[in-house]
């Protein structure tokens, strides 16, 4: 079970306007000790919508899907998700409630109605900012696009839904620099995937000045990531290259 991210919207894709969610849902991911398993773009094509969405409901993951539940022409990320699931658009009995809070009631137009088309068999989604709520089904989660709204949705989802899998513990990234080639270090790196394979390694290599530079981390359990690093060390100045610690994430 991954946690993953669709952001929708050809105005992103056309770089009209700047994604804010990616960086933002890692950032509520780790705050409670979880982490973004797999994200993409998509633009407002209902034929591509629907099949990314086909794909991720065969799944056990948890998805956050951003943009596109409005009642615009453009929006049509409800609709999508409705024909993914084969199943129809119905105006969700508490999404109404939700409006009927919100507007009188010769306020609560057909568009707005609209807005609250969610597939049979969803939930809403609070919206703090507007009461215009979201829809979840099949641990897939809808927002708007607007991050105002959109990030306190995403938030409230996994402290009321996946509160179960927040660890007692939060994950620790240590790393050090060391001032070689990548591929000097790869058996190294393979020693480490081996020997502690519930951590995640990381090499990010870089051209400076004077040659080469690889930033090596391993993350995960507080309790493992020393041992995992002292070894790294150690191997690394076996092989005689300068390093330097890096400050713990």
């Amino acid at each position: 079970m991954a946690f993953g991210a669709f952001i929708i919207g050809d105005e992103i894709l056309s770089g009209k306007r700047q994604d804010k969610h990616f960086a933002k849902v890692i950032e509520l991911l780790g705050e409670r000790g979880l982490e973004l398993g797999w994200a993409e773009y998509l633009g407002d094509d209902p034929d591509r919508i629907i099949a990314a969405l086909r794909r991720t409901f065969a799944t056990t993951d948890i998805v956050f899907s951003f943009g596109g539940i409005g009642a615009t022409p453009d929006d049509h990320t409800r609709q999508c998700a409705a024909a993914a699931l084969g199943r129809a658009l119905a105006v969700h009995p508490e999404g109404l409630k939700e409006l009927e809070a919100r507007f009188a009631p010769g306020e609560i137009t057909e568009r707005r109605l609209r807005m609250i088309d969610f597939p049979e068999g969803s939930s809403i989604i609070p919206n703090p900012y507007n009461r215009i709520p979201g829809f979840s089904v099949n641990h897939h989660y809808f927002v708007p696009g607007f991050p105002e709204m959109a990030h306190p949705m995403v938030a409230w989802a996994l402290d009321t839904k996946y509160k179960h899998l927040q660890p007692g513990v939060r994950a620790v990234e240590h790393a050090i620099a060391v001032r070689v080639g990548e591929s000097f270090l790869i058996d190294i790196m393979n020693a480490v995937v081996r020997d502690y394979p519930e951590l995640k390694l990381s090499s990010l290599p870089q051209n400076v000045e004077g040659g080469y530079r690889v930033e090596l981390s391993v993350r995960g359990d507080p309790k493992r990531v020393p041992d995992a690093m002292a070894y790294v060390r150690a191997e690394v100045a076996k092989l005689g290259y300068a390093f330097e610690d890096l400050a713990p994430r």
